[in-house]
């Protein structure tokens, strides 16, 4: 888990020579993470890290798809319940903002964090080592970050047992190339104020990196096999690093793990969701719905006028070729169309485009919006190896027509493939959201899937997705691919809220075994899930891929021959 070189080979005797403060951090390390088991819950101290940037009192708290102060207040009301020692906890997560982010010292507003500890600079010197290391790239402490110019500071919170600390940023923010072009870049005193801290003053037992990243897994040092020269060696010290990182990001978690040696545990990223129309783009899709039932009447090269003047107030004539205003009346039939056609299309682009549906929050099993939308995503995908057909291929076969000639008939603005894309769109989400909604409490939440799910698959007429389409015009849909596809649905829809991400995190801060886990966009690889695995990069299952094994089938084949 923590790759720690220990020893290394001499090249001209080929002997082994151990290196003996490699071992020691190697051991000291391992013997950290085995406390963990025995020490009682009570007396367990935890340090939750939250990072800030860029470096700036609104952006604290921040990470890739996480809704962190909520994320942190679940946490922290389980870690009670299970029997950690978490006191004077807020009643809410914005009460937690509150106690973070405001200086409890001034009167008014400030734009100071909350000041928990000043550590003097001569208290900083004797529990940091490498402190005049620092010092040829930042000068003597206390510096001028972290700090009031006579003491460092360290900006926390803390609750019990539990503290909350804001990570000190890198730093180099405001001269990034000062960054690239130093020879002796290095960490600020006041970041290693706080690391200092966290291990030799508040005597955390594990440290909690909340949400993807911060700065201390891109601290100056080797990119990996860290030495004991490395900053982020000293930094990090003896701590077990336990770092929630997003499911989606494994060459990131890869970096944390081998430099700042993190039991990575994966959370869900917020499913994405159409951007939908609005203001004039939604006038303009009303205009296209007018003029495709009024086309044929006198009315058409009317309406075909005011989808161009729309269109030009909507800027989309920089990306549309729209004749002159006023010349609807001058077009053949056919070229209002595809005027139309291509209006049409480029609304239904801008729709369909993939937005974050909210923040993610850990502990929140997902809504059935969210359900919804992550399951109209992974039923977009045909899964030849599994012998699934995608939802929006079975439909267009219920018309006569094939999924990719329907998607370039909308490229090249033709109406009648734009209309059939839009109805195909809506028949996915429609039936999948029947399916969902059959597992849904009174709150809107998925729960006790798997026993919902045996009552709904496997009744034909009685199954929802059948009763949505049945009042389309996709009502002849192939059923026993409908049938496979949903059951594979059901299955991914047991893994999007079988959520470990609160018990894989207990398991951690109890020293015990993390089920590690591949990770990557759970639509297109619905295998990462569930959440809450302790992150590897590689798939051992999907290596090599089936493209590669058809390639070494070719090449084995001719050096047969030969």
């Amino acid at each position: 888990m923590e790759p720690i070189v220990f020893s290394g080979r001499d090249p001209k005797t080929g002997k082994s020579h151990a290196l003996h403060k490699r071992v020691e951090q190697l051991c000291t390390r391992a013997i950290r993470w085995a406390d963990l088991k025995r020490k009682s819950k009570t007396e367990e101290k935890v340090a939750i890290t939250v990072f800030s940037f860029p470096p700036d009192k609104g952006n604290v708290g921040t990470a890739a798809y996480l809704n962190v102060f909520a994320s942190i207040y679940s946490v922290l009301k389980d870690l009670k319940e299970d029997g950690y020692k978490v006191e004077g906890l807020p009643e809410t997560s914005e009460a937690l903002i509150e106690d973070i982010i405001h200086d409890k010292e001034a009167k008014f507003n400030s734009p100071n964090l909350n000041v928990a500890y000043k550590m003097s600079v001569r208290e900083y010197q004797k529990l940091t080592p490498y402190a005049t290391a620092l010092e040829e790239n930042w000068g003597k402490p206390p510096g001028n970050l972290n700090s009031d110019g006579e003491s460092l500071l360290v900006y926390r919170k803390q609750y019990g047992n539990v503290f909350i600390g804001v990570q000190p940023t890198f730093g180099y923010e405001g001269d990034p190339m000062r960054l690239l072009f130093s020879k002796s870049a290095s960490p600020h005193h006041g970041f290693a104020a706080y690391y200092s801290f966290v291990e030799k003053i508040f005597g955390a037992d594990a440290v909690l990196h909340f949400g993807t990243h911060g700065s201390l897994d891109f601290m100056p040092g080797k990119q990996v096999g860290m030495s004991d020269a490395c900053f982020l060696d000293s930094l990090i010290g003896n701590i077990p690093n336990v770092y929630y990182y997003a499911a989606n990001n494994p060459s990131e978690a890869t970096i944390a793990k081998r430099r700042s040696y993190a039991n990575t545990i994966s959370y869900l990223t917020p499913p994405a969701e159409n951007a939908g129309l609005y203001k004039g783009l939604k006038q303009l899709g009303e205009l296209i719905s007018s003029y495709q039932s009024l086309k044929d009447t006198g009315r058409g090269p009317q309406i075909v006028n005011s989808i161009i003047s729309t269109a030009r107030q909507c800027n989309l004539d920089k990306d549309v070729d729209l004749p002159e205003e006023g010349r609807g009346d001058v077009l053949s039939s056919k070229k209002r169309d595809l005027v139309v056609g291509k209006v049409y299309s480029k609304i239904m682009e801008i729709e369909s485009r993939l937005l974050p549906c909210g923040l993610h929050v850990i502990g929140e099993p997902p809504s059935a919006m969210e359900a919804v939308a992550t399951l109209v995503n992974i039923a977009a995908l045909d899964r030849p190896e599994d012998g699934i057909s995608s939802l929006p291929s079975i439909l267009a076969e219920t018309a006569g027509r094939e999924i990719e000639d329907v998607y370039r008939g909308n490229d090249n603005g033709i109406l009648r493939d734009v209309e059939l894309l839009r109805q195909i769109t809506q028949a996915c989400r429609g039936s999948i959201t029947a399916f969902v909604e059959r597992t849904t409490n009174n709150k809107g939440q998925v729960v006790d899937v798997a026993n919902k799910l045996t009552s709904i698959l496997g009744f034909g007429l009685n199954e929802p997705w059948v009763q949505y389409l049945s009042d389309t015009k996709f009502y002849r849909a192939d059923r026993e691919k409908l049938r496979v596809l949903f059951q594979y649905l059901g299955e991914c829809l047991k893994l999007v809220v079988a959520d470990n991400e609160l018990g894989s995190l207990k398991q951690a801060l109890e020293g015990k075994y993390v089920e590690p886990g591949p990770v990557g966009d759970p639509i297109r690889n619905p295998n990462v899930l569930p959440t809450g695995k302790n992150i590897h990069a590689l798939d051992p299952h999907a290596i090599p891929t089936a493209a590669a094994m058809q390639s070494a089938k070719v090449v084995v084949e001719r050096l047969l021959e030969r």
